[in-house]
């Protein structure tokens, strides 16, 4: 018994608000070529979206085009959230692509999801075919993201290949387009679109110290601090002290520089005492590395991260 889940694609000559019931997911055609936009996709999508189903958009190529420039056309014209669904409807028996030559379909078919999963890493980007293109046009089995394969004659969910499909367009009722996600449950196809959004590590996950020596003499010791969006939000401290054991009080001075990426800053001299507490130094969130240098033995340091 099939466990899977059903949804439609429209396009302008579908209705703009169509029959939602039964459905968890709807496939809306947006662009074609370099010019046309469907006139009722934004409604079509807001009315899948209002009715609690996955929504994806589509665009239909002309493969004589720049891919990139197609590409281009399609993704401005949506503002792009997580969970949408990106495809590109690769078929070509209409005029303006049944005189490309199929290693160009094949080769704008490539170039367009490499492209636009360059452009929306964060949403899941894939590829409706028939079993024709599949089978005849396609040679590399490309297809980003994940495939949506379309039959004549075939139950909903046995497309009859061997892909790792997760779409399959099986039929066509009053003018609708029929399709099925293997995947179990409406709320499992959207867990699945909103994985392909960038999730920084968590706290947990993060290192928490840096540690080390400080050589003594004229080389610096230079200390690579994590930086970037991910530690955005994070706070960083340095600590230096030493640690000799002598009858005398060991005292000593680290000179201690900073470096944004672009200049180095807060460049100041540290004094330390073997048998004193460690020295704070703030770290702002845009430092890149840190140089300390020092004449005395013993002087550690370590970078905290919370």
């Amino acid at each position: 018994m099939l466990m899977g889940i059903y949804g439609q694609d429209w396009a302008s000559y579908q209705s703009s608000t169509p029959n939602t019931g039964g459905l968890s997911f709807a496939f809306v055609k947006v662009t074609e070529g370099l010019s046309y936009i469907n006139p009722r996709w934004v409604t079509q999508r807001d009315h899948a979206k209002a009715n609690g189903l996955v929504w994806g958009g589509y665009h239909y190529p002309h493969m004589g085009n720049s891919a990139q420039a197609e590409a281009d056309y399609f993704i401005g014209q949506v503002n792009w959230r997580p969970g949408d669904v990106v495809i590109l409807d690769w078929e070509g028996y209409d005029s303006a692509n049944s005189g490309v030559p199929k290693s160009t379909q094949r080769a704008y078919k490539d170039a367009w999801l490499r492209y636009v999963k360059s452009r929306l890493p964060h949403n899941p980007v894939g590829m409706y075919a028939n079993l024709d293109y599949w089978w005849n046009v396609d040679q590399d089995g490309f297809y980003a993201d994940f495939l949506w394969i379309a039959t004549a004659g075939r139950a909903a969910g046995n497309p009859g290949i061997r892909a790792g499909w997760m779409f399959h367009q099986y039929g066509e009722s009053n003018g609708l387009d029929l399709d099925y996600c293997r995947l179990a449950s409406t709320s499992e196809l959207r867990d699945w679109a909103l994985s392909f959004q960038y999730s920084p590590p968590e706290e947990t996950d993060m290192p928490q110290w840096i540690i080390g020596r400080v050589d003594p003499g004229a080389q610096p010791t230079v200390v690579l601090l994590p930086h970037g969006s991910a530690w955005a939000g994070y706070n960083r401290k340095l600590h230096l002290g030493m640690d000799q054991i002598t009858d005398t009080p060991a005292t000593g001075s680290v000179r201690v520089a900073l470096h944004d990426g672009n200049t180095w800053h807060g460049v100041q001299a540290v004094q330390l005492a073997a048998e004193g507490g460690p020295v704070d130094v703030d770290i702002t969130s845009g430092d890149v590395k840190l140089s300390l240098q020092t004449d005395a033995a013993g002087v550690s340091f370590a970078v905290e991260t919370w």
